[in-house]
């Protein structure tokens, strides 16, 4: 499913890691300069942890969201969610929709839920970590009048929920009107139908 390169790119993007725990080393100034394979090579060495991270707390999304539709062939550093590496998974009644990555008249129908996992890059510290999973969940406008019938929600990696302020995610995600408030992946890592 995702983009799988030879074991000694892999090798070369941790800088001779020599355990699991060093897998996640980075060694660039800027989260935009990280080549696919090191961006391939992070997503691996975390994924395992961020899924159970989620799961830990027996969550039905944080458990679930992995067998959903995924929507890119990678994770992608948008900058939208700050220096972090994003992969969105949507359900089965948003995945239809969700999919088509339509820039106009975008309704998503109710129950439809997107996970987006995160990595967290540490710059500085030069070390990536699992993020939160980000979670949207349309409800319609009588549940949600002031986010557009949207609830934001999220799930911090050790699988405790987050305290999210509605509005400080909506008035980002409200910039994507026309496409009810959604965001895509990046377009060169969209999966195709």
């Amino acid at each position: 499913m995702f983009r799988k390169f030879a074991i000694a790119a892999a090798l070369t993007c941790v800088a001779g890691a020599a355990s699991a725990q060093d897998c996640a080393a980075i060694a660039v100034e800027d989260a935009f300069d990280l080549d696919p394979a090191a961006i391939d090579a992070l997503y691996e060495c975390l994924e395992e942890k961020m899924a159970a991270g989620y799961a830990k707390e027996g969550d039905p999304i944080g458990s679930e969201f992995r067998s959903w539709a995924v929507t890119a062939t990678a994770p992608g550093v948008a900058g939208v969610h700050g220096n972090r590496l994003l992969m969105t998974f949507a359900n089965d009644i948003a995945a239809e929709q969700y999919l088509k990555f339509e820039e106009e008249g975008v309704e998503m129908p109710i129950g439809s839920v997107l996970a987006k996992e995160s990595i967290s890059l540490s710059i500085k510290k030069q070390k990536a970590r699992p993020g939160p999973l980000f979670i949207m969940t349309k409800v319609g406008v009588d549940a949600a009048p002031e986010a557009d019938g949207w609830l934001y929600s999220g799930l911090q990696p050790n699988g405790k929920v987050m305290k999210v302020k509605q509005s400080f995610c909506h008035d980002c995600h409200a910039a994507w009107e026309d496409q009810d408030a959604l965001a895509y992946p990046l377009e060169e890592l969209r999966v195709s139908q």
